[in-house]
């Protein structure tokens, strides 16, 4: 089976591309849920985070408060390193573990926070990183994710830049307009790849 991780900062557009994926019948396994799986209370990295940082990183119900966490991590460079200590290594074992039971002739995995690393740690065959300006990708998140503007300027400030993505991947995806021509650059990048339409 080809692996290939789909890289993409936040408001690059990696949610539409993985649903038109999962909409063809391929395997994609994103990176933010699996972070979420791996919070849940009762898992290591959830007593983890608590230790770390105290009951105060819980909400009401008694899960992780991840907008709570979000905002701390991207105010302090020190918390989010711990942040990642924590739950980058248990979401890489757990999504490993989800594409070895992935069936098919290709399977994918959304990578927000690519890294070089990443190519061993999930056997990837190839990179595709999705890629739109900054202020592309500013306009999205307050116009789609009601964002406040100052708050999505941080998160994009917290991400390693498109040149630096750029030199990590095989494959650079424009996603600067609309969904259409996203969908048609994905189908190019199959027909590349030599798969047809899925089996399993």
């Amino acid at each position: 089976m080809i692996r290939v991780a789909l890289a993409g900062g936040i408001g690059s557009g990696k949610s539409a591309a993985t649903a038109y994926l999962r909409g063809r019948g391929y395997v994609v396994v994103d990176a933010d849920e699996v972070a979420r799986e791996v919070v849940r209370p009762g898992r290591a990295a959830f007593e983890a985070l608590v230790d770390a940082f105290g009951p105060g990183v819980l909400d009401p119900a008694g899960s992780i408060d991840r907008a709570f966490l979000a905002a701390v991590v991207f105010a302090d460079p020190t918390a989010r390193r711990r942040v990642e200590a924590i739950t980058h290594p248990r979401i890489a074992e757990a999504m490993a573990a989800a594409l070895e039971e992935a069936t098919g002739d290709v399977a994918f995995a959304a990578l927000p926070l690519y890294r070089a690393e990443h190519r061993a740690l999930l056997g990837l065959d190839e990179v595709w990183a999705l890629e739109v300006s900054p202020a592309t990708a500013l306009a999205r998140l307050c116009a789609d994710r009601g964002m406040d503007p100052a708050d999505a300027r941080a998160r994009l400030a917290a991400q390693v830049t498109n040149e630096v993505r750029r030199r990590l991947a095989d494959r650079v995806i424009d996603n600067e307009g609309p969904l259409e021509d996203l969908r048609r650059a994905i189908d190019d990048a199959l027909d590349a790849l030599g798969v047809g339409m899925p089996r399993g």
